[in-house]
């Protein structure tokens, strides 16, 4: 299987969605796919320990895409060989009334990683910049001085968000936070046929949501939106990666792969050396516990 070089993947250039592939047609078979990313993660969980011991980076690792684009399973493979104490998954819905009485980004704040943790936000800040804006009226829950009616939200408050979007992220990557974002580039035709899935395969009936259908019908929309996020928040230290999504196996291993290799370039993330007058007594601390 080819190889997977991180920057093929990396937003550096403004992008048109319309003109990248949802499937690389890569023709490694499931189990070669899977074989890779067991790797990987193996490799990521012992990464991770060394991280804990190191404590001085959090690793933020945000998803977006569309229902069905294979965000919850990508966690579940992922990460599954991590330390349970190493990685935190919040899956972002709907504000509720506590969150609503703070400022947007209050509660993915909350939600950062400690240091030598991984979070993941499965679903992200960018929703205050994509559902928002096909449904413009969710603004008005958030009772903002001067946003009385939906046609008070003008083209300056979107540039605004994505402003302090971009902000937040620089403040938390230069306060030691690693940030990671990646958008599932699902076909929609694809999305049509895992739709199908859940009504045909009863064990998948729970995913269905008829929210799904209706959402659908803004497909248009949604691209136009994901692209110039995307296109405005796309920066050094806070990388948008697009990941081809019609293919589950291969996304879970791009997006593993992706992580793997940026992280080492972090050449300082190492187990901390122990304290010389520590080290020098090792001696004594075995005979002290022989004796017990």
């Amino acid at each position: 299987m080819k190889s997977i070089d991180p920057e093929e993947f990396k937003v550096t250039v403004p992008i048109k969605l319309s003109e990248i592939p949802t499937n690389l047609n890569n023709k490694a078979s499931d189990d070669d796919k899977e074989e890779k990313l067991e790797k990987v993660q193996e490799k990521l969980s012992a990464l991770q320990d060394v991280m804990y011991a190191h404590n001085r980076y959090g690793v933020l690792i945000c998803l977006q895409g569309m229902d069905t684009s294979g965000k919850d399973s990508l966690i579940r493979e992922v990460f599954k060989e991590f330390n349970p104490r190493g990685v935190v998954v919040h899956s972002f819905k709907t504000p509720n009334s506590t969150e609503l009485e703070h400022d947007y980004l209050w509660r993915h704040y909350l939600a950062l990683p400690e240091k030598g943790k991984f979070a993941v936000f499965n679903r992200t800040h960018y929703e205050n910049v994509l559902v928002t804006r096909v449904h413009p009226e969710y603004v008005l829950n958030e009772n903002l001085p001067g946003i009385e009616k939906v046609e008070d939200i003008t083209p300056e408050f979107w540039e605004s968000r994505m402003e302090q979007i971009r902000n937040f992220e620089k403040h938390i990557s230069q306060n030691g936070t690693i940030v990671f974002k990646f958008y599932f580039h699902l076909s929609k035709e694809e999305q049509r046929i895992r739709l199908l899935r859940r009504l045909e395969n009863r064990e998948h009936h729970w995913k269905f949501s008829p929210g799904d259908l209706k959402e659908r019908e803004h497909w248009d929309t949604y691209m136009q939106y994901y692209e110039e996020a995307i296109n405005k928040t796309a920066t050094e230290n806070a990388p948008w990666y697009i990941v081809p999504a019609d293919d589950k196996e291969m996304a879970r291993y791009i997006v593993a792969k992706i992580i793997w290799e940026e992280l080492q370039k972090r050449t300082d993330i190492k187990v901390p050396d122990l304290d010389v007058k520590v080290k020098a007594n090792f001696d004594s601390y075995k005979e002290q516990l022989a004796k017990e």
